[in-house]
């Protein structure tokens, strides 16, 4: 039962993540999620098989201590916005915020919870899932949605060079979490997000 609570969490936190672009772009002036009808929790509109089902469930069984997926990307059109560069950066920001966003509450949850009870155990992956996903979002190499934050104020010619590495991103970031060189650079931020999202006990 805990397996397939945890995967349910991780897919809602992978939609939501998704669901929070596509929803700022809309708030930006660009409709093309919501006529893609892509805002919306339906998981049917974004799973995709492998990243949402198949590799959470293989983590969780295998009891790896990360849990990490993907939903299909929610698109949109920066030619609606007014500031295109701008809006760009606060669309890629709303994913990982989210992310965040989550944390906090079940970090709130989690000092709510009596000892050894589910709903403790739960709030702890909670927190623990998406204090690393937004983190994992932020990682500035395209096409991850810190690059876009970063690469939108480059100028032209830096923009396009960076921006090329998009074919080579998801190699260099594999290459990362093999080598574990992603764990030692997250993990002082990831350890600061925790002691954020954890509101101290009264005195």
């Amino acid at each position: 039962m805990l397996a397939a609570i945890l995967v349910i969490i991780l897919a809602y936190s992978i939609i939501l993540h998704e669901v929070s672009h596509g929803a700022a772009a809309f708030l930006l002036g660009d409709p093309t999620a919501r006529d893609q009808k892509r805002l919306t929790l339906n998981p049917i509109r974004h799973i995709d098989l492998v990243g949402t089902i198949i590799l959470p469930v293989i983590l969780v069984l295998v009891q790896s201590p990360a849990l990490l997926g993907w939903a299909k990307p929610v698109p949109f059109d920066p030619r609606y916005f007014k500031n295109p560069r701008l809006g760009i950066a606060l669309v890629s920001l709303a994913g990982p915020m989210t992310n965040f966003l989550l944390a906090a509450i079940f970090g709130t949850i989690l000092k709510m919870s009596p000892e050894s009870d589910l709903v403790r155990t739960v709030a702890v992956y909670g927190l623990a899932m998406n204090a690393a996903l937004g983190l994992f979002n932020l990682i500035p190499i395209p096409p991850m949605d810190g690059s876009k934050v970063i690469g939108v104020f480059l100028p032209t010619p830096i923009r396009r060079a960076y921006f090329s590495l998009d074919r080579w991103g998801f190699l260099i970031i594999f290459a990362l979490l093999y080598f574990g060189l992603a764990s030692k650079l997250l993990e002082p931020f990831y350890s600061t997000l925790i002691r954020w999202f954890v509101p101290p006990t009264s005195s």
